[in-house]
């Protein structure tokens, strides 16, 4: 992960932080602190690759952290992180290690909610619409953290190596003013690699549509993509069953079902309560729009001595789970 300047020079800190780097600076104060890093609440640690990455480039070789690993589960107040250092050269960063944590691991930890879910049924991030491009990839990277199989945009499966996921938009359909068309359009360009799924419910009956795109494609055809709006009902358990069955009679029962469109929690468990036949699920602001899980850092050492702010511990505090950091990882 590349760290951007604005990271990097401190115009993203609190600019308090500025100022007491000054203020020490100019009094000649730089000890070697101990910092520990902790979450609020429980939940899925994401974002360590990056804070390392961050920490690579600005630690002297001399420093030392401790981290838990990208993707563990975490417990309220559980230090995550540990660094030792003289305070110049990284006290300036606590609101960018902090808010990294944070995002990513908020969205990690509702990918892994919807993905136990929805087990064993994949489920694939559809939710970098609903953010900021400048944090799309970093929230798609940690949906894979937390779970997914993979994500819809190329930079945000790209960190998670993997590739990236997707079906065919409603623009491109009625652009073609026919389903079919447009299915045989997308498996005349596209390489063989990408799994051809259809999306179905733009002009006509969603059952109808999967049957002629099925007839159309055959063998080619691997799923059919339900993305029923809320004007219409939305996709229902019905409606998936009746698909199943319709392609099914008609001899495509290899065509996988994928089911997008407000998915969240509640839905799926709704789904496979119903016993629906879904392949797959899209998941998008259930995972993208999800809390941040608020971080915390405290100095507990200056210069070796015990130290903490009123209610928190002096020292140290005991995490079998934090490992050596070696920047050769």
């Amino acid at each position: 992960m590349t760290i951007s300047e604005s990271i990097l020079n401190g115009d993203t800190a609190d600019v308090y932080f500025h100022r007491t780097r000054e203020i020490l600076r100019r009094e000649g104060i730089d000890p070697i602190v101990t910092m520990e890093i902790f979450p609020s609440r429980d939940g899925i640690l994401c974002g360590m690759r990056e804070a390392l990455e961050l920490l690579t480039q600005v630690l002297p070789t001399d420093a030392q952290a401790w981290t838990m690993d990208e993707g563990a589960a975490m417990q309220a107040k559980q230090v995550v992180l540990r660094i030792r250092a003289r305070y110049s050269t990284f006290g300036l960063y606590e609101t960018a290690l902090l808010g990294i944590l944070a995002s990513q691991s908020g969205w990690a930890t509702a990918a892994r909610k919807i993905v136990d879910v929805a087990s064993p049924i994949s489920v694939i991030s559809f939710g970098a619409r609903h953010v900021h491009p400048n944090v799309a990839a970093q929230m798609e990277y940690a949906a894979i953290v937390g779970g997914c199989a993979t994500a819809a945009t190329p930079i945000g499966a790209a960190l998670a190596g993997k590739p990236p996921s997707g079906t065919m938009p409603h623009a491109m359909i009625l652009i073609f003013g026919d389903t079919v068309r447009a299915a045989q359009a997308f498996d005349k360009w596209m390489p063989p690699q990408v799994n051809r799924i259809a999306l179905v419910d733009t002009f006509r009956d969603e059952a109808e549509e999967s049957i002629r795109v099925a007839q159309a494609l055959g063998d080619r055809l691997w799923g059919v993509r339900l993305d029923t709006p809320s004007e219409r009902g939305r996709v229902t358990p019905d409606l998936v069953k009746e698909i199943r069955a319709r392609l099914d009679q008609a001899g495509f029962s290899r065509v996988k079902i994928f089911v997008s469109g407000g998915i969240d929690v509640e839905r799926i468990a709704l789904f496979k309560q119903t016993h629906a036949p879904i392949d797959g699920f899209g998941v998008g602001s259930a995972i993208s729009g999800a809390p941040a899980i608020d971080f915390t850092g405290d100095l507990k050492e200056i210069d070796g001595k015990p130290i903490a702010k009123r209610g928190r511990i002096p020292g140290i505090t005991p995490n079998p789970k934090l490992q050596l950091w070696s920047r050769e990882k």
